[in-house]
């Protein structure tokens, strides 16, 4: 997809690495809404559980670098995983905010950079 290789320059690259681009949404606020999903690849640590995929946690919503005037916004969903048997369930944590804010990281760096 044409897009996606676009993207793939424009956004943060393990963004990619862990998550399906499932959708792009203009809206009339002049944002672009980019809708990204994760993988449905068992969680690291618990190979040894039996796993099965249960949905999404609430999105987030990651604030990236503006493209031509346009707000962009990633709106991220984590997968859950629920353990046979116990009902335990397990999610990823992914640390895709800078600290204290709702911008991406390689966003806040710029900003930090550019302000000060």
């Amino acid at each position: 997809m044409e897009m996606e290789i676009l993207l793939r320059h424009l956004l943060p690259e393990e963004l990619f690495e862990y998550f399906d681009l499932v959708s792009i949404k203009e809206t009339k606020a002049k944002e672009l809404n980019l809708y990204l999903d994760e993988k449905k690849v068992f969680p690291s640590g618990h190979k040894d559980k039996s796993l099965i995929s249960y949905g999404f946690d609430e999105p987030i919503k990651v604030q990236d670098f503006p493209l031509r005037k346009k707000s962009v916004y990633l709106i991220v969903r984590r997968r859950k995983w629920q353990e046979k048997g116990t009902g335990k369930i397990y999610s990823r944590s992914w640390d895709i905010t800078a600290a204290g804010s709702s911008y991406s990281k390689e966003f806040a760096d710029f900003l930090k950079g550019l302000l000060g």
